[in-house]
């Protein structure tokens, strides 16, 4: 059994319903799960599993309620922390889920260890992420190492 903090940027919500799929699949394969809506460094366990899931928001950001936390993020050593990201996203812009390659690379640059390659989501494709975020999650489950 792991422990997993679920890092939610969001403006429309989208990321938050992903977010509480995840969370539900987690708990249903005997995980531990919080979800964070305003996140805050001070508030997570760094010996859990971080999984950010975050949309991108204006010319390529992330979204207003994830920011303090991205800047947290750089102004500390993160060298226990695990994490994967879920992204979502508009292909049809060219800053295509460069909110979620925003905090994972500023994650990685504190030190925090990627462990699953990142998902990113095209909501033109995929009008319902929750489905694909599902799918990623519960594939990187099944891996043996993870349980």
């Amino acid at each position: 059994m792991a422990t997993f903090e679920i890092i939610v940027g969001s403006v429309l919500g989208a990321s938050e319903y992903v977010a509480d799929a995840l969370e539900g699949v987690l708990v249903a394969h005997q995980h531990k799960a919080r979800i964070h809506l305003q996140p805050d460094i001070n508030d997570l366990d760094q010996t859990a599993i971080w999984l950010v899931c975050t949309s991108t928001h204006g010319a390529g950001d992330l979204p207003d309620n994830i920011q303090r936390f991205a800047r947290q993020c750089q102004q500390r050593a993160l060298d226990s922390v695990k994490f994967s990201v879920v992204g979502l996203g508009d292909s049809s812009y060219d800053t295509f889920c460069n909110g979620a390659v925003q905090i994972e690379n500023i994650l990685k640059k504190a030190g925090a260890v990627f462990i699953q390659p990142a998902v990113h989501i095209d909501v033109l494709v995929h009008p319902i992420p929750e489905d694909l975020a599902v799918k990623w999650l519960e594939e990187w489950l099944s891996d043996p190492q993870l349980n």
